[in-house]
């Protein structure tokens, strides 16, 4: 999808110009100088909307990561086993739907309505809960289901926005839409755990959880707004639940890809699992102050989608992926190494979340941007789902890895154990071709599936 203009001054009725005449068509010194500040991307329509409402969605992401575990932890006085199911429920239906989900939505040419409908779905779902909260009947087994319903309206979401994705963004661009887009999640990561932290000082804990629901409604409404060109309906695809993961396995760039984040995500979700029960109870932050350091360290990942192009313009993308699949988890050693008084807790908490979000936004990036470009249109969903039934199906098996070392081996010796497990995860990417890609490869056609 490409936008297309007539260059100042060609029209057939633009009047003479001269060197005391301005042209009328050519922008102004000031209309230049607002133009370079906007991103090229967010100047097509469809994109810019596209972002707006994925921007927003972040936002509201970003406050239930901090307020939904909070909820159990303050109002619920969940355990650590208990929170490593909590944040399991989530991720379950990934491992359990996507592959199927994929399939079907590959079978589709209404991807962008499927969308709309998870993003309201997820709306009332998290509205059940203050609700819930306010009529004194909120209960773990309902968060639970909550949790286990947004995650299944999820994967139908992903399942179709990665078609979506390049509908909105012209060819060969796939790198900068992957920072417009991720850099929105980095300014997320840096508003929403603040934003979450004070709204549950302010109201009690469920209460905070309308935000998100509000912004689900938003991204809604910007969906509703476009009209991009979706890849067509595949035909063959419905009963074709293996084409996707056949693609990944026999694609030397996806599978490294595949099984590096795989064990990534696995060690860093038993963190996630336990960092805020860790982080309230072990080292005795307040919501508030928890809230602020994420928010404060989360910035790291707004550098990291701002340096993220070039640095893969100096190194090559493949050298940038491998370097964010060590940078993501090599700063949170110092997690289960915080230890002290508030200010040194503080400052390592700042370092680890600081350097990880810029590592996380360099692998985001250049792998999604990989992706974007070598999965074939016909197999964009089903390949997508094929991925998240193992890289995020594995999430939940973490979380439940986390919550049971955990109570097994007590909260900061099941850190350190993650946080050394993940950094091997770069390993994975060394004999594949990734290293070596200087830029992005084309779209690789598999036979037979």
């Amino acid at each position: 999808m490409t936008a297309t203009t007539e260059p100042p001054g060609t029209h057939p009725s633009a009047p003479p110009t001269g060197p005391d005449q301005p042209d009328p068509d050519q922008p102004s010194h000031s209309d230049r100088r607002g133009r370079r500040l906007i991103p090229a991307l967010l100047r097509i329509t469809e994109f810019r909307r596209y972002w707006t409402g994925q921007t927003i969605s972040a936002v509201g992401d970003q406050i239930t990561t901090i307020v939904l575990p909070l909820v159990a932890v303050s109002t619920l006085h969940a355990d650590a086993g208990r929170m490593g199911l909590l944040t399991a429920a989530g991720w379950l239906p990934s491992l359990l739907f996507a592959l199927h989900a994929g399939t079907w939505a590959d079978g589709r040419s209404d991807r962008r309505r499927v969308m709309i409908v998870a993003d309201i779905a997820r709306a009332v779902l998290l509205l059940t809960v203050p609700l819930a909260f306010l009529l004194g009947v909120l209960t773990l087994t309902q968060l639970f289901v909550v949790a286990f319903a947004m995650g299944t309206f999820a994967v139908l979401f992903d399942v179709c926005n990665a078609p979506l994705f390049v509908a909105v963004v012209p060819d060969g661009r796939y790198v900068e839409g992957n920072s417009l887009v991720n850099g929105s999640r980095a300014m997320s990561s840096a508003a929403g755990p603040g934003l979450g932290g004070g709204l549950v000082q302010l109201l009690a804990a469920p209460l905070a959880l309308v935000a998100d629901a509000l912004s689900f409604l938003a991204s809604a409404v910007a969906l509703g707004s476009i009209r991009p060109a979706e890849p067509p309906a595949e035909p063959k695809a419905r009963g074709r639940i293996s084409a996707g993961l056949k693609f990944i396995t026999t694609t030397p760039i996806m599978r490294a890809a595949l099984l590096g984040t795989a064990t990534v995500n696995l060690f860093t979700f038993m963190i996630a699992a336990l960092f805020v029960l860790y982080a309230t109870t072990e080292l005795g932050l307040s919501a508030g102050l928890l809230g602020a350091v994420l928010s404060a360290g989360a910035l790291g990942g707004l550098i990291g989608a701002t340096v993220t192009a070039r640095i893969s313009r100096r190194i090559g993308i493949g050298r940038a992926a491998v370097l964010g699949l060590i940078a993501y988890p090599a700063p949170l050693l110092l997690v289960p190494a915080a230890r002290g008084g508030t200010l040194p807790v503080v400052a390592l908490l700042l370092a680890a979340v600081f350097g990880s979000g810029i590592g996380v936004m360099l692998l985001d990036i250049t792998v999604g941007s990989l992706f974007a470009a070598v999965i074939p249109d016909r197999l964009r969903s089903r390949v997508s789902g094929a991925y998240q039934a193992v890289n995020y199906g594995i999430r939940p098996l973490g979380s439940l890895l986390g919550g049971v070392l955990g109570s097994t081996l007590g909260l900061r010796p099941a850190l350190w154990v993650a946080a050394i497990g993940a950094l091997t995860s770069f390993l994975w990417l060394l004999p594949s071709p990734i290293p070596g890609l200087r830029d992005l490869p084309d779209a690789q056609e598999e036979k037979g599936l």
